[in-house]
């Protein structure tokens, strides 16, 4: 075997296809993987249409599946393990990586174990909620995690929380043993409130972040957006009278700190995180290169474990998940891709199955 079929951009503009491209090499710290599914974001579109990838690079950033080869560093996981792992989907200068494909190559240090009672369907959808709400929550933010949950309940606002990493932060904040708001439509309330959402908003309100304000008495003091773009509402629920926190995930623009300032004078921010530093490669992320700190790496295996006990001890579940929407395969991703661009994915996982 010497080829796969993986979706790649192509030389035209803000375009992708499916095509045949050389299996991975395999690399010391790397393992090869044939995928049995895959997981979509926001990012593997907006790498196409944003024009962040280039002709040539492989696009997609979750998946799970099987290890059919190692590397020579490589003893984490084995030849037969079931894994789910993160990639860097569009990577401008390795176009070697990218989940979207038949085989894939991803990085041992961005996998995880799946648990024996786990699918691949639902493995599929964790590795990119789990390194982001764990570098965003809890490294970022310094919130108490959940082996060490808070000794007295406060407040933490999740922006955004009907997204794929919006709904995992409500269980990772509700198993830190704090009082969880959410915004969300009001059609995804009563599910967020299932994942452990105390009170969810309507962020389509021009008084969302007032309302936030009045029902925590002007006592929030953190703040994750899930979306980007957030830092109005965000600082309008934050306290105006004690420091607070404004975090945000990796989203199409960076967060305005001057936007901070003059919504709210004691926010602290943006504290803005972006998961590719757990792989510990150098990428290129709007015109910039970046060399991740050595100990987001190290932090993201530690939180790892962490959160494959709370699934065990059922602190965790898994999120909604569609299936196939508009077919399988890559085929299939093609479909969803045009699913989250057009604003049609909320509340739900799109996951793809070969």
């Amino acid at each position: 075997m010497s080829t796969t079929k993986a979706i790649v951009v192509l030389p035209e503009e803000r375009a992708a296809d499916i095509r045949m491209v050389p299996v991975p090499r395999i690399r010391d710290d790397w393992t090869l993987v044939r995928v049995k599914a895959m997981a979509l974001n926001p990012t593997d579109w907006k790498h196409i249409d944003y024009g962040y990838a280039n002709a040539g690079a492989r696009i997609g950033c979750e998946y799970a599946g099987v290890v059919t080869e190692v590397g020579a560093n490589v003893t984490s996981v084995k030849v037969g393990d079931h894994v789910a792992g993160f990639c860097h989907g569009g990577h401008r200068s390795d176009h070697e990586t990218g989940a979207f494909g038949e085989y894939i190559l991803g990085k041992a240090c961005g996998q995880i174990k799946m648990l024996a009672d786990m699918s691949f369907e639902q493995a599929a959808t964790l590795p990119i909620s789990i390194f982001t709400c764990g570098l965003g929550l809890y490294k970022s933010l310094e919130l108490p995690p959940p082996d060490r949950p808070a000794k007295e309940p406060f407040p933490i606002l999740i922006h955004g929380g009907s997204t794929s990493t919006g709904m995992r932060a409500i269980q990772f904040a509700k198993a830190s043993g704090l009082t969880v708001i959410a915004t969300a439509s009001p059609h995804n309330f009563d599910y967020l409130k299932s994942l452990g959402a105390d009170a969810v908003f309507n962020y389509k309100s021009a008084t969302c972040g007032l309302e936030i304000k009045s029902y925590t008495k002007n006592k929030l003091r953190y703040a994750w957006d899930c979306v980007g773009g957030g830092e109005t509402l965000c600082c309008q629920a934050l306290s105006d009278v004690e420091p607070s926190k404004y975090g945000a995930i990796n989203a199409s623009n960076a967060p305005d700190p001057d936007l901070l300032k003059r919504t709210n004078q004691v926010v602290e921010g943006p504290f803005f995180v972006l998961a590719y530093n757990i792989l510990n490669e150098e990428y290129e992320w709007q015109d910039q290169m970046i060399r991740p700190p050595n100990d987001e790496m190290e932090f993201a295996q530690s939180f790892k474990q962490l959160t494959l006990e709370l699934f065990e001890k059922g602190k965790l579940g898994f999120v909604n998940i569609s299936l196939n929407r508009g077919g399988s395969g890559l085929e299939g991703v093609m479909v969803g891709l045009d699913e989250m661009r057009a604003g049609r994915v909320s509340g739900e996982k799109l996951v793809y199955t070969f």
